[in-house]
């Protein structure tokens, strides 16, 4: 893989990390103060999307969405999918790219 495209996918994760873990604690300081809550499918969604690093953080940090069973498990199953996802993102690049060079 080429040294941009290691970049471009750690700025992509980063991001995406940091917005989920902003969004973990805005919904934990909107749960404290009964107000709007973020939905979970928008928090799954970003951990889908490469949050997932900054969404354990949160969940850690902010000891929250750490109770809630179906949660967990929707959540593990989305790192799983992001991880899946990347090794074959990776897999067609390695593949594809003889044809380019």
């Amino acid at each position: 893989m080429s040294q941009n495209a290691i970049i471009v996918c750690a700025v992509w994760f980063g991001v995406m990390s940091l917005a989920t873990f902003i969004t973990y604690g805005v919904d934990k300081r909107r749960a404290k103060q009964e107000g709007e809550r973020v939905s979970e499918k928008t928090l799954h969604i970003l951990s889908l999307l490469g949050g997932w690093p900054g969404a354990i953080a949160g969940q850690k940090l902010f000891r929250h969405k750490t109770v809630k069973k179906s949660f967990r498990l929707v959540f593990w199953l989305s790192v799983l999918g992001n991880l899946i996802e990347s090794v074959l993102v990776y897999g067609a690049f390695q593949h594809y790219r003889s044809w380019f060079s």
